[in-house]
């Protein structure tokens, strides 16, 4: 099929895809049938994008796709076609991509196809299942204990104060500090109904913190069961650094950080060199 060169990457050279062959057996399961088996699924890696899993079609149970109208444009891969999944009596719409033309540069995903993460079922990574996302091989949790004061504050209080915190650090995030709860104002805390999952560590719960008649809404998270990947910060308490009032190490305030999880992210994000870079190979 003829392939044009992006003009995306005319515009943007330094946005960056790595294409890369996973060693995982990875499956996708809707309603019960497998619908994706690879051993050949490959991770795409794209700038300011999380991993996505493609699967050659061959691995794909095509045969229950079925064809939409649905078409959206990547100035960087190209057009996308569209598929929704039909099994049994559940239908999950246009919830499977691919690009039959895609520009040069990319000319290797043409016979792959994709899925989005939350219109399935279940996923697997050999026989353990795997939540929110793919786990990106070149990201690495390592969670340290130390001795250096740390303070939390929030709403003009010291809602935390800790010479015993376990800082966890997060390949392309901010450094979180993890806190024992006999070291926290547990009685400003309030429980939240709010829970998210981690891939890499497991599922969480929230608090809020009430400071007088002020509410600081779920800005404490912790997990009782982290997976055994991350047993160090089980039951350990961590403030979102972008919504305390401060958080001082060694008496010295650290960086506020613009994240996902800030306030102004979507009127900065576009604006602010991305700290982390591109995508890149290690």
């Amino acid at each position: 099929m003829t392939q044009l060169p992006a003009p995306g990457f005319a515009a943007n050279p330094d946005y960056k895809i790595i294409f890369e062959r996973s060693p995982r057996r990875v499956r996708v399961q809707f309603n019960g049938e497998t619908i994706a088996d690879s051993t050949a699924a490959h991770l795409l890696f794209e700038t300011r994008h999380l991993p996505i899993y493609y699967f050659p079609r061959a691995d794909v149970r095509m045969d229950l796709l079925r064809a939409t109208d649905h078409h959206t444009y990547c100035p960087y891969k190209g057009t996308a076609s569209y598929w929704s999944i039909a099994v049994g009596n559940r239908v999950s719409e246009n919830a499977v991509w691919g690009y039959a033309e895609p520009f040069t540069e990319v000319a290797i995903i043409e016979d792959y196809v994709a899925f989005y993460w939350d219109r399935v079922d279940h996923w697997f990574e050999e026989d353990d299942e795997i939540f929110v996302h793919a786990r990106d091989p070149y990201k690495r949790v390592d969670v340290v204990n130390s001795s250096r004061p740390l303070r939390v504050i929030v709403g003009g209080e010291t809602v935390a104060e800790t010479t015993r915190a376990r800082f966890l650090y997060e390949t392309r995030l901010p450094t979180r500090y993890y806190i024992p709860p006999e070291d926290v104002r547990m009685d400003l805390l309030v429980p939240s109904a709010k829970v998210t999952s981690c891939p890499y560590k497991g599922t969480a719960g929230y608090y809020s913190v009430k400071i007088g008649d002020r509410v600081f809404p779920d800005i404490v998270w912790f997990y009782r069961d982290p997976i055994p990947e991350c047993p160090k910060i089980k039951s350990y308490l961590c403030f979102f650094n972008e919504h305390v009032d401060e958080i001082l190490l060694d008496g010295v305030a650290v960086p506020r950080p613009l994240t996902p999880w800030s306030p102004d992210w979507k009127e900065k994000a576009a604006t602010v060199p991305d700290p982390r870079g591109p995508v890149a190979r290690p």
